[in-house]
């Protein structure tokens, strides 16, 4: 059973053979090795291909006699065909033979006609072609000579009306190529051209600007009814119409000339004048530039771009240096770049048709002029030298009238110029202070002594002294005033010139300079010279002397002030009495100093009065002294010849008239009094000192005798002009006090207080009180045996009533 099913499988297998393809068979045959019965399976395959090959062998024995008769047929036809390409050979050769000389004949008429239209054709393009070599060669020559505007037409004629009639050819093929390359050579050399001419312009934009003012400052000095048109004007005109001809014309056709583009034609007499700004410069890169764009269809890039760029030079033209302020070079300079930048822009306005238009030039100024005020603004605020502002705003109106003659607005600049007089005005006080104390310092505070009529006819030159008294006395004589008098008088009007200098050529009117003089004068007096008055009044080492000659020196400059007014009014053309003009209220100023002055000297005397009475030394517990008068102290004694001599000072400076050096009455007489109520005060304040806790009777009347001297300088009028005991007033106070203790009169006192007629009517309860207790405590403590004396006890009694009394009288006098 086994072998049958081996053998049905080893049949399948050989049917997978015979069937499958070989690719494939790998898989049957693993299974034959993968079996037991290799051998057998070899058996059976070598047996199935005897049996093939006997199959083989039948199919081909079958066959075999067709095929040899097929090979018996093949043969006899190839003789046949041999015999036929040998036939067909030579009827070739023989035809081949007959038609060489035909061919012959036809390729030399086939070689004749194409020579024929070949010379035809050519002589047709040489016809076309010639033209464009001959303009690709004018080309070539303009280029060269760089006529850039003719070679840009030669360019144009070529590329529309030559070339297409050409043809396609290699040549024209470059030609055409190259077009391009020479329209952007011709574009990038007229730019490199201008953009040279913009660096050139901005190089020399200061000496271009240096010339047009020097122009201006010519045409300032011309007079006007010789010309009223201004020559700089005319030439300036004459050129832009020359040049605006020469634009027309390159508008309307090829120059003849590149060179001739954008020239500026001057005249034979223009030549004689002064040559203006514009001549300096060659505009012709830019003409040039300007026509070679507009043939280019690039005018927008190329006005954009020269805009850009001028915009981007007048940023660096208005930069101003750093150390500008420094020198007036730094501003020349300065101002010059600016006017020879819009000198330039302006003759591009005039002699361009649209490059540059009205309201960019007008935007460029706009901006110019905020930067430049800006700049001058921040750069004169360092300036601290008056000459130096002043040179500047010289320049500056030179500036603004050489750019008002191109037409360009500059009332802000003047306005600026008004706003710098201020910081002009401030510079000038800071420099009068600065002379004004100097003189005060460099002055000897005396009367000014003169010899001869020629010194002083010098100093009434230099101060308006009207005095005929004065110059009725005979030679040396002293002026009331010292050195201080005429030189500030003279500094005065110095300044006031100093004003004026800078008020010119700012087109104001005399109301309007007259009151800026007068206005600047009274600063001048208001502020520096009232602070350098306050400074020589209030500084150390200024003794009572000094003062009294400044209350002089002051009441005589006030006096001289109405000349001062006089004096501008002569100068600015203007009536004092003008309604609306100003007034020099600085005269004040004298009257603020001599009072400041008087005020010193009342502190100075009472200061000196106060080192006298440092000296004194009461013996607050002296004894009563029997007998005889009391001396007053010696510190009173020097300090009362102290204020002799001081007030015979003020009243008569030596060596000079009463008349011209006395110190005005009313002040010797407040100084007066004010020394005598300082002393008062000062022994009324010793008495009530409350260090002070015990006082004795005989201390009183040593103070009592103090007082007596004081009272005896008052009755002997140090200082005239005081109605009756009026300087006695000073000491009223102490002396009622000092007479009701050593008195004692306390009766009186307690029963007339209140009272209009009261004796010690200006004896306060409470200064009584408090000195009698000082009293009362030396009473007690000095006196140890009072209790056996009963003199001592009803004294002591007394003192207690009296203190109570006071005490119920100060309760009633509240209540």
């Amino acid at each position: 059973m086994a072998s049958v099913e081996t053998a049905a499988e080893h049949e399948r297998i050989l049917r997978e053979i015979e069937s499958t393809d070989t690719n494939c068979i790998g898989p049957t045959l693993r299974s034959v090795y993968d079996g037991q019965e290799h051998g057998l399976f070899m058996e059976k395959l070598d047996a199935r291909i005897r049996n093939h090959d006997r199959e083989i062998e039948k199919m081909c024995n079958h066959h075999f006699q067709g095929f040899v008769d097929s090979i018996t047929e093949l043969l006899k036809v190839r003789g046949e065909a041999q015999k036929l390409k040998n036939q067909v050979t030579e009827t070739n050769r023989r035809l081949q033979d007959d038609g060489k000389d035909l061919m012959s004949s036809m390729e030399e008429l086939k070689q004749c006609r194409v020579q024929q239209r070949n010379i035809a054709t050519t002589i047709d393009k040489l016809t076309h072609c010639l033209p464009v070599l001959e303009m690709y060669s004018r080309l070539q020559e303009q280029m060269k000579a760089k006529r850039y505007y003719p070679a840009l037409c030669t360019l144009e004629q070529l590329e529309q009306t030559c070339l297409p009639r050409a043809g396609q050819y290699r040549f024209c093929s470059i030609m055409a190529e190259n077009i391009p390359k020479l329209r952007i050579q011709i574009r990038d050399t007229a730019m490199a051209q201008l953009r040279d001419f913009l660096e050139s312009i901005r190089k020399h934009s200061d000496k271009i600007g240096e010339t047009a003012i020097r122009q201006a400052q010519l045409q300032r000095s011309l007079d006007s009814s010789v010309s009223p048109q201004p020559r700089a004007l005319i030439g300036r005109r004459s050129r832009r119409e020359a040049a605006a001809g020469t634009e027309s014309d390159g508008q309307g056709g090829s120059p003849s000339s590149e060179q001739d583009s954008g020239i500026l034609d001057v005249d034979e007499e223009e030549e004689e004048e002064v040559p203006g700004a514009q001549d300096l410069v060659d505009f012709s890169p830019v003409y040039r530039c300007l026509h070679i764009y507009t043939v280019l269809g690039l005018r927008d890039v190329f006005e954009n771009y020269y805009r850009k760029q001028r915009r981007k030079q007048a940023r660096l033209v208005l930069q101003p240096h750093s150390n500008m302020h420094e020198t007036l070079e730094g501003y020349r300079r300065y101002f010059n770049q600016i006017v020879g930048f819009f000198v330039v822009e302006d003759h591009v306005l005039h002699t361009t048709q649209g490059l540059v238009n009205r309201a960019y030039v007008e935007e460029l100024w706009e901006l110019a002029l905020s930067k430049i005020i800006a700049a001058l603004r921040t750069h004169s605020s360092y300036c601290d030298d008056p000459d130096l502002v002043l040179d500047l705003k010289n320049l500056i109106v030179l500036f603004a009238d050489t750019l008002q003659g191109y037409g360009f607005p500059v009332s802000q600049l003047f306005d600026m110029l008004l706003e710098m007089r201020e910081q002009y005005g401030e510079i000038l006080l800071k420099r009068w202070n600065i002379t004004f104390r100097q003189v005060l310092d460099q002055d000897n505070y005396s009367p000014i002594p003169v010899s001869t009529e020629d010194e002083f006819r010098h100093y009434t030159s230099q101060f308006p002294l009207q005095d005929p008294e004065l110059e009725k006395l005979p030679f040396p004589k002293k002026l009331p005033f010292s050195e201080f008098v005429p030189k500030v008088y003279c500094q005065l009007k110095e300044f006031i010139y100093a004003c004026l200098k800078y008020s010119e050529d700012l087109h104001l009117s005399s109301t309007e300079v007259d009151d800026m003089i007068r206005k600047s004068t009274n600063l001048l007096l208001t502020r520096t010279l009232s602070h350098c008055l306050q400074y020589g009044i209030k500084k150390k080492n200024v003794g009572l002397a000094e003062l009294v000659q400044v209350i002089i020196n002051t009441t005589h400059l006030e006096q001289s002030c109405h000349f001062l007014e006089e004096f501008i009014s002569n100068i600015t053309n203007i009536p004092p009495d003008t309604v609306n003009a100003t007034k020099l209220y600085g005269t004040s100023t004298f009257k603020d100093a001599r009072h400041a002055a008087e005020a010193e000297i009342y502190t100075s005397l009472n200061a000196k009065i106060d080192q006298f009475l440092q000296l004194a030394d009461y013996d607050w517990m002296a004894a009563v002294q029997g007998g005889g008068a009391l001396t007053a102290s010696d510190y009173l004694i020097d300090l009362i010849a102290f204020l002799k001599s001081t007030f015979s000072v003020f009243t008569n400076l030596p060596g000079t008239p009463v008349e011209h050096a006395t110190l005005p009455g009313k002040v010797a007489q407040t100084a007066c009094m004010s020394a005598c109520k300082h002393i008062s005060t000062s022994l009324m304040q010793l008495l009530l000192d409350p260090e002070l806790r015990q006082i004795s009777m005989g201390a009183l009347q040593q103070l009592n005798a103090d007082v007596q001297e004081c009272e005896g300088f008052a009755r002997a009028g140090p200082v005239a002009g005081f109605q009756g005991d009026t300087l006695l007033l000073a000491f009223s106070d102490l002396r009622q006090l000092l007479d009701l203790f050593t008195q004692w009169d306390w009766s009186t006192y307690l029963a007339d207080y209140g009272k209009p007629t009261c004796k010690y009517l200006r004896v306060n309860p409470h200064t009584a009180l408090a000195l009698l207790e000082k009293m009362r405590e030396t009473s007690r403590k000095n006196n140890v045996f009072a209790q056996f004396r009963k003199t001592d006890r009803d004294r002591q009694k007394l003192i207690d009533t009296v203190i109570k009394q006071l005490r119920n009288l100060i309760t009633q006098h509240h209540a």
